[in-house]
């Protein structure tokens, strides 16, 4: 859990790489999942409400091959879409971004929060660990879903 404040973003982002890091992931899996968290967390930061605990839940789980990020806060009046900007607009980038280099996202809607999430194709270093890696903050549906391969 993380407060609804910008200096959130930082810290996901350098715990995640860290954590990836520490797993074997290619830097360019890393450096693209970094990408990802900072717009899902920019988004719900500029769009929606925290959760019913002033906070936003940032959970990641890593096995061999995928890798999940997923962002949840206390939802919005609008549903999280990707929209496509004119040229000249400063802002409405960032879920066409997740969508270039996730494999796919989606929102799911559970508990009175609004998830969203998106899935990367991980690539490991012949050095690093290859053991699934769950962050004990994930969600228990996620963790379910994760387990019983339905997400």
């Amino acid at each position: 859990m993380l407060p609804h404040a910008p200096s959130s973003v930082s810290i996901a982002r350098k715990r995640l790489s860290t954590e990836l890091r520490g797993c074997g992931v290619f830097d360019s899996v890393i450096d693209d999942a970094a990408v990802i968290v900072s717009e899902l967390l920019s988004n719900a930061l500029r769009h929606a409400r925290p959760l019913p605990s002033g906070q936003l839940r940032v959970t990641w789980s890593c096995n061999r091959e995928t890798l999940e990020l997923a962002v949840s806060d206390g939802g919005a009046m609008t549903e999280p879409r990707r929209n496509r900007p004119a040229l000249s607009s400063l802002g409405g980038r960032g879920l066409g971004i997740v969508e270039t280099l996730a494999e796919c996202w989606g929102v799911r809607h559970e508990d009175g929060a609004t998830t969203v999430w998106a899935v990367l194709r991980t690539y490991r270093r012949a050095d690093g660990e290859s053991t699934s890696m769950v962050t004990p903050a994930i969600h228990p549906a996620l963790a379910e879903d994760l387990l019983n391969g339905t997400w």
